[in-house]
């Protein structure tokens, strides 16, 4: 069969080249149709979920690492050489346990010394509070005797005063005495003579007997003796009335020197008693302190031989040994949170064990003190061991722009069998949500910086739907408001849709 118009061109080549291409434009064309769903038919079954509500059962999943509750490095407070060491690394140790010995023998020495010193400063204290009080009352009788002696002078005046008033009053009473007993004798004398006159005339006459005569001229004889007596008494007063008071008065002056004198000697002994009662306590006081002096240096001394026996702070196990016997090592600080060696350190002590882990921001505000913890390490993958939250960190920690808070929690179980520094998993076990709006984490999406999902629109079309979410549970987020249950939402998107967070990237 023959086709006129080929048969009439000289070079059908192009043309039939051309129907060819036409060709495959129509069925191109006609494939991308039946391939292409239309909007009314597109498969929201494929490319969607339904936004259902559920009982969530609330768990926090974090990654921690098993550390040490309590760390320090032992270190001596004074420089030395250690001279002896008595544990090893992994040892367990209770507080106050010896763990090693600096040298001591010069600290040992001076403590010595320092007790010789301070055991003859108490001995000398002693001996002067015997010493002070016998002072003292040797002193107190000394005062005694001399208030004793003031006293007898002062009577002793007194007396010669008293003696002196007597003598000033009899005196002129013994002369007016005397002077009475001469007149007397002066008129038994006058009495006398007349009669011896009158008896001379009569024995002249023979008028009396000479016996008689004899008489009378006795009684003349013994007026005249008597005047004579008289006279010689009255003198005799005359002349010792002067010399008796002069010598009482020289003695009553001498007395009032006595008494001066033994005022002072008292006033003396007064002031001496009073000043070595003041001396007696600067001195006990002074040797006191002295004493006080030496037993705090003793005690000083005490304190750096019981320094150089380093032990441990709390219980624990010895987890690193930096120095060896006979290593001269220098004091550092003892309270070092951490666990790594330093030039100057004996001994790492730790104690306990707990988990620290880092929880993001967004599931801080989940967890609380208490809260149960499931860990689990790699070191023993098919067992979980139980722990509960302690403490959570009051200030976040930023690294490689995530935001985490660090939460600590102590160990129930497992504490015999994890280590330090191994790494562990966590899950914070939360109280269950009831009738919790949930979609798929992979729903979510972001769009000009606003959170959301996608949903039908028209055409079933997707469309952004800003939402509020709550918890985000690995495959799950909590929708807090935005949607409603049974509402469906798009996990993957159809071809040729754009993704909202590539709009955000832009």
């Amino acid at each position: 069969m023959q086709i006129p118009l080929l048969d009439k061109m000289k070079n059908p080549l192009p043309l039939i080249l051309g129907a060819l291409g036409a060709g495959l434009l129509v069925v191109g064309f006609l494939t991308f149709r039946m391939v292409q769903p239309s909007g009314s038919t597109l498969d929201l079954e494929k490319y969607t979920v339904t936004a259902t509500q559920e009982t969530l059962a609330v768990e926090i999943k974090a990654s921690g690492t098993v550390q040490p509750i309590q760390t320090v490095n032992i270190s001596p407070k004074t420089p030395g050489r250690l001279m002896q060491l008595f544990v090893e690394q992994g040892d367990r140790v209770h507080r106050g346990k010896r763990l090693a010995v600096m040298e001591n023998r010069e600290v040992f020495a001076e403590g010595m010394q320092s007790q010789a010193k301070f055991e003859e400063t108490i001995a000398r204290f002693k001996e002067l509070q015997i010493k002070i009080p016998m002072e003292l009352r040797q002193r107190e009788a000394d005062v005694n005797q001399a208030q004793t002696r003031v006293a007898q002078a002062r009577s002793q005046l007194a007396i010669a005063q008293d003696r002196l008033r007597q003598v000033q009053a009899r005196i002129p009473k013994d002369i007016d005495q005397f002077r009475a007993q001469l007149n007397a004798s002066e008129s038994r004398l006058q009495l006398a003579e007349n009669r011896m006159n009158r008896n001379k005339s009569l024995i002249e006459e023979g008028a009396i007997s000479r016996d008689r005569f004899d008489e009378v001229s006795n009684d003349y004889l013994s007026a005249k003796a008597g005047l004579i007596e008289s006279l010689g008494k009255l003198d005799q007063a005359k002349n010792t009335a002067d010399p008796e008071l002069g010598q009482i008065e020289q003695q009553i002056q001498q007395l009032r020197a006595a008494v001066v004198e033994s005022e002072q000697a008292l006033k003396g002994q007064i002031a001496a008693f009073e000043q070595r009662q003041y001396t007696a306590k600067s001195e006990l006081a002074s040797l006191k302190a002295v004493a006080a002096a030496a037993q705090a240096d003793l005690e000083r001394v005490k304190i750096q031989y019981q320094d150089t026996f380093v032990t441990a702070p709390f219980a624990g196990t010895i987890t690193q040994k930096f120095a060896t016997v006979g290593a001269f090592v220098t004091p550092t600080t003892s309270a070092s949170s951490t666990a790594s060696a330093t030039s100057t350190s004996i001994l790492a002590l730790a104690r306990g064990l707990e988990i620290v882990a880092k929880v993001p921001e967004v599931d801080i505000m989940t967890l609380k003190l208490g809260q149960t913890v499931k860990i689990t390490a790699d070191a023993f993958p098919n067992e979980v061991f139980q722990g509960k939250v302690i403490r959570i960190a009051p200030e976040a920690i930023v690294e490689n722009n995530v935001t985490s808070f660090e939460v600590t929690v102590a160990l129930i179980t497992g504490q015999e069998k994890l280590r330090s520094k191994m790494n562990a998993d966590v899950i914070f076990m939360g109280d269950n949500l009831k009738d919790a709006l949930t979609v798929p984490t992979v729903a979510i999406v972001t769009l000009a910086g606003k959170t959301g999902v996608m949903i039908p629109g028209k055409d079933n079309q997707p469309k952004f739907q800003s939402v509020k979410i709550g918890l985000v549970l690995d495959d799950k987020t909590q929708i807090l408001s935005g949607i409603d249950g049974g509402q469906r939402v798009f996990i993957d998107l159809p071809e040729g849709s754009q993704d909202p967070q590539s709009d955000k990237d832009k």
